[in-house]
C-alpha cells in the first residue's frame, strides 16, 4: 500500500530518515565513497521540506519510499530508497509506477551515482534516459535521466 507521508510530524519524519539512512548506506557502498552527502541529511531537513513523500508499507512496516518535488513544468524524483530487508521484492516498481501514475507531468527527472546499477537498471525499464554525467565535489560520478511524455 502506497500513501503520503506526513513529514512535518516529527515521528513520521523519524521514520523517513530511518530508511533513507539503511538504504543510503548500502549506495554509498555501491559508489564506494566515504564522504556521502544523502547520509548527512539531518532530520530537520525532512521535517521543513516542501517536497512530497509517499510510503510504501509491507506487513504493516514501511518498507520504501518516494520523495517528490512536482511542479507545473516537471516532476523531479528527488529520492527512491528502500529499506534492505525489502530489497528485491517489487517496491521500487511498485513506486515508479505510482509517480509515473499519479504525477500529471510532460517531464520526469531523477538522478542517481553512475555505479548504482540497479537504480538505473530501474530508471531505464520506465524509458527515462540518460541526458547527463557530471562528477560531483565529493567524488561522486552522477546521471541525469529524463522522460518525457507527449501528450
Amino acid at each position: 500500500m502506497i500513501e503520503k507521508l506526513e513529514n512535518s510530524e516529527l515521528e513520521v519524519s523519524k521514520k523517513i530518515r530511518s530508511i533513507f539512512q539503511v538504504s543510503y548506506k548500502i549506495e554509498a557502498k555501491l559508489l564506494n565513497t566515504i564522504d556521502f552527502p544523502p547520509l548527512k541529511r539531518p532530520l530537520e531537513d525532512y521535517l521543513k521540506s516542501d517536497t512530497e513523500f509517499f510510503g510504501y508499507s509491507k506487513n504493516g512496516e514501511l518498507a520504501g519510499i518516494i520523495e517528490i518535488d512536482h511542479t507545473n513544468n516537471y516532476t523531479h524524483i528527488r529520492s527512491l530508497v528502500v529499506n534492505p530487508i525489502f530489497f528485491r521484492q517489487g517496491i521500487a516498481r511498485n513506486l515508479m509506477e505510482f509517480t509515473l501514475k499519479t504525477f500529471d507531468a510532460n517531464l520526469f527527472v531523477v538522478e542517481t551515482g553512475l555505479e548504482n546499477e540497479p537504480a538505473s537498471k530501474l530508471y531505464e525499464k520506465y524509458g527515462f534516459i540518460e541526458v547527463k554525467q557530471w562528477d560531483t565535489n565529493h567524488g561522486v560520478r552522477k546521471v541525469k535521466f529524463e522522460k518525457r511524455i507527449n501528450n
